[in-house]
């Protein structure tokens, strides 16, 4: 320690003894809490154009009558940061501001971690009058706050902080740093008798306000901030504290981490709340724990400290109110008014006013997202406290619910994908759950994020089949044009889905929300019932929801009576045509189906208005999608593959259909549900896999912010494009395999038990494979032939593997008594790779065979009998494959149109590179 540091230090000891201050062998010059925030203190607040000054800074000046005289902000000297009590004058550095000629006796220091400690130094060297520095920049390096430490005492300079919000004196309406009282200081900084001194800023306000629930107000509040180093600490504190004779008592806020608190002496009231049981499990300092907690300054320890000084032998609590006069221990800030005013009695001594509220729960908002809850669950709503009243007020006629515009690249608010299972789900909701529903049900849940009830369900079967039949549209031209030139199947759809643009259902989109506009705030709760819409059918735009003849309307109004679902929507477009002497509209049934099935989440805020605005489009594309997937020759004006419209609209499951466009015949019970089975898993494989990330793009590059540009067809166009033969490994790979394993066996019905020895087909395969591997090894030929549906490498280094999502459809299988013979040689296969001495384990049968099995007990009667050829079956297992893809892709479009940014998908250059 230098001569200078020494005899300066000496001199501030022996000032404080002079004071009659003995209790630190160093400076303290803050004699009493009165001193701590006086109507007499200037500020210079250093950073003060930062982002956080910039916004608290306003408020404390204006609160405090004007106490901030300037502040600093390299490079900006001449601007003004401008507030409600008069602009503050800025300067780059603080020795300009002196030789401005300001005069201050505190500095505020919202400077980095990095510069804290220079910013200090020089802040102290070049201002006489400096008494008093408030750091609140968190995590300042513990060999900076040692440096600010020597300096400021040799200098006779208070610091509090850092990681603090400052101080704040209800009294003297003053607060120097930071935002203790928040936004309205007066609201929380109520003057009284209780001084609080905190290492959490934002509970010293919390604190304030409920002590004013018990009738307490406050002196001065210390944020001491919770750093590895603390400055002004709980000692200093003390000896002010004792030395204000407005405060009585005080209220202790104590988290883990050091000896401040150890060997206090109280000689007032004290309410000590210690928290952080669970930071003694920290292996390093994180934030609020400050130092690191387990080595005898944990909460336990704090604790024991705090009871015995007090005299009690267990914490406090409305259930066991322990305390004396000395004080309590608590563990739950919503014990501080009670523990207080108990101690206080003993003292003898009243609250400071009449309670201001109390700590009951006071919901402004409830949701109970349709759920029925016990009555102890149950709250009602409160009106809130002004201006926040206005604003829920603003936001209850609010329909729907808005999301925040982010970077979308590589995320989801649909999809997520389990890491260890390889599981994924859409809206909360497994692919191994999606398996279990229809495809109708699928189509509802990707956009609406819940199921539909049975009367949701039978209005999605109305609408979608009513547009499955693309005869003469030019949906269907464009998709047997591209499929004559040889195009894929995604190619296929995709020609058909472009055609699908905006105009073609503009007037279902306009209808839609228009019955937002009409019933959004109706308050209307069962949408399935009769129901009272007078008002609605006096504001109603009847060219919006009418016709001056049938569009198609009236075939799925009949398809609704005929599945005995009923709508008030449906109903209210009925009335409107009647008023109007006019036919329902295509457009208005539409929109009322819309928004009927998402009248649920769209009144609970699950959805946006712009969600449900755009189901008509989707509706369109899903039909289109299964619709083009058939050829012009099976489609009539009346009949589809040889169903008629009619039977179609009345009775089929979307599903049936779907099976029906892509093996010309109806499935019965076993095979709907295996198709749906099939549909279900192949729904996502989360936000990463190549089909959602054709459908974000697309969605990207149109701009989301401004929704009427934003084409869902092309984000449907974008998921198609980026799907091929080999996506998701489910294609005609595996059904080719089996096919050779099977073709000359003899095997007629693959649903049924078999003769046929699987074991030793199997295992003969397996020695015949290990034969072929080794010698393309010894060839050098690293593109052998790998059987497909096998070792999925998230699996592997276990003795017998097993894919998760396979077991789950096996035992759903198994259950109804549904047997594979093609699913059941695979197990035999991956035990006869390993007998063979091809695995060195048992490799795991993976999902997608269960895919490529499912298909192909479907197609196997029809290949058997020459009825099919190996393209048509390839077509088919794509198209399968894109019309359960299709789900997950609506909920990424869907999503990514609410809430991702104008080509937020792009990669960075820098991560971007170029191969020679």
């Amino acid at each position: 320690m230098s001569q200078e540091l020494k005899q300066n230090l000496n001199e501030g000891y022996h000032t404080q003894l002079a004071k009659g201050v003995s209790e630190f062998p160093y400076y303290v010059g803050i004699h009493s809490l009165a001193e701590m925030a006086t109507k007499e203190d200037r500020v210079c607040v250093l950073n003060i154009l930062g982002g956080e000054s910039k916004s608290v800074t306003p408020i404390s000046h204006a609160y405090s009558g004007g106490n901030i005289v300037c502040g600093t902000q390299p490079g900006r000297s001449g601007s003004t940061l401008k507030t409600p009590a008069g602009d503050i004058p800025v300067y780059s550095n603080v020795l300009e501001a002196v030789e401005a000629g300001h005069v201050f006796n505190a500095a505020v220091v919202y400077v980095p971690p990095s510069g804290v400690k220079d910013a200090v130094i020089e802040a102290v060297r070049v201002s006489p009058n400096l008494k008093k520095v408030v750091i609140l920049t968190e995590k300042v390096a513990v060999k900076d706050a040692r440096i600010i430490r020597a300096y400021c005492q040799m200098r006779g300079v208070d610091v509090l902080g850092a990681n603090c919000l400052g101080v704040a004196d209800a009294h003297n309406k003053v607060r120097i740093g930071g935002a203790l009282g928040g936004a309205n200081p007066e609201e929380s900084l109520i003057p009284g008798s209780v001084s609080i001194f905190s290492n959490s800023g934002n509970f010293t306000t919390t604190i304030a306000v409920y002590l004013a629930t018990a009738g307490w107000g406050t002196t001065t509040s210390v944020s001491s901030g919770k750093d590895v180093y603390i400055h002004y600490a709980a000692p200093e504190y003390t000896y002010a504290m004792h030395n204000d004779d407005r405060t009585k008592a005080a209220v202790f806020y104590v988290e883990p981490g050091g000896y401040y608190e150890h060997d206090l002496v109280f000689k007032k009231p004290v309410v000590a709340c210690v928290v952080g049981r669970w930071k003694a499990k920290l292996t390093r300092s994180c934030g609020h724990a400050g130092a690191i907690a387990g080595s005898g300054d944990n909460a336990l320890a704090k604790e024991e400290w705090f009871m015995e000084k007090f005299g009690v032998d267990g914490l406090f609590t409305p259930e066991n109110p322990v305390c004396s006069a000395k004080g309590a221990v608590v563990t739950n800030i919503a014990h501080i008014p009670l523990a207080l005013s108990k101690v206080m009695a003993l003292n003898g001594v009243q609250p400071d006013f009449e309670p201001h509220g109390d700590l009951s729960l006071k919901c402004w908002f409830e949701n109970d997202q349709g759920m029925t809850l016990p009555e102890k669950l149950t709250y009602k709503a409160e009106k809130a406290v002004s201006p926040y009243d206005d604003q829920i007020e603003a936001l209850s006629k609010q329909v729907g619910t808005v999301f925040p515009r982010q970077s979308m690249k590589d995320a989801s608010g649909a999809s997520k994908m389990d890491p260890k299972t390889q599981v994924s789900s859409i809206h909360g909701t497994s692919v191994l759950d999606a398996s279990t529903h229809t495809l109708e049900e699928n189509l509802a849940q990707s956009l609406l994020r819940e199921y539909p009830d049975a009367t949701g369900q039978a209005l999605m079967n109305v609408v979608l089949n009513a547009a499955v039949n693309q005869h003469g549209k030019p949906a269907l031209l464009a998709a047997d044009a591209a499929r004559a030139a040889g195009s894929s199947p995604n190619v296929v759809l995709s020609t058909a889905v472009g055609m699908v643009g905006p105009k073609l259902v503009e007037g279902a989109r306009k209808a839609t929300d228009a019955l937002i506009e009409l019933f959004g705030r109706s308050g209307i709760t069962n949408v399935a019932a009769d129901g009272n819409y007078s008002a609605q059918l006096a504001m109603a735009d009847a060219a919006l929801f009418t016709s001056d003849s049938d569009d198609g309307a009236a075939a799925m109004l009949a398809g609704c009576e005929a599945r005995g679902a009923k709508s008030i929507f449906i109903e209210f477009v009925k009335a409107v045509a009647a008023k109007v002497g006019k036919q329902p509209s295509r457009d208005g049934v539409i929109a009322a189906i819309a928004l009927h099935v998402a009248w649920r989440p769209l009144m609970r805020k699950r959805l946006s208005r712009i969600t449900v605005v755009n189901l008509p489009w989707h509706f369109e594309v899903f039909s289109t999608m299964v619709g083009a997937a058939v050829a012009a020759e099976g489609q009539s004006g009346d009949r589809f593959e040889g169903v008629s419209n009619s039977e179609l609209i009345n009775s089929w499951s979307f599903t049936a259909t779907a099976f029906l466009a892509l093996f010309g015949r109806k499935p019965d019970q076993n095979e709907l549900y295996s198709f749906s089975v099939l549909l279900g898993l192949i729904i996502t494989n989360g936000p990463g896999t190549i089909s959602a990330q054709g459908a974000k793009g697309a969605v990207s590059a149109d701009g989301p912010e401004v929704s009427d540009r934003v084409q869902i067809n092309k984000g449907y166009i974008g998921f198609l494009t980026h799907t091929g033969f080999a996506h998701g490994g489910n294609g005609f790979e595996a059904i080719a395999f089996l096919v050779d394993r099977f073709k000359d066996s003899g095997l007629t019905d693959p649903g049924k038990a078999t003769s046929l020895d699987l074991a030793e087909m199997a295992l003969n395969y397996a020695k015949e494979y290990k034969k072929y591997k080794n010698k393309a090894k010894a060839e050098g030929d690293l593109n052998y032939f790998k059987v497909p549906c096998i070792n999925h490498p998230v699996f592997k280094n276990k003795d017998v593997n097993y894919d998760p999502r396979e077991q789950f459809v096996n035992g759903l299988f198994k259950k109804r008594g549904d047997y594979n013979v093609f699913l059941d040689y695979y197990h035999e296969l991956v035990n006869g790779l390993f007998k063979a001495g091809v695995s060195k384990n048992v490799y795991c049968v993976n999902v997608d065979a269960v895919i490529a099995v499912i298909l192909l007990k479907m197609l196997w009667s029809s290949y058997s009998k020459g009825e099919i050829s190996n393209d048509s079956m390839e077509s088919a297992a794509f198209t399968t494959f894109l019309f359960g893809r299709m789900i997950g892709s609506a909920a990424e479009i869907d999503d990514h149109t609410n809430r991702g940014k104008n080509m937020d998908t792009r990669t960075p250059a820098s991560q971007v590179s170029s191969v020679g």
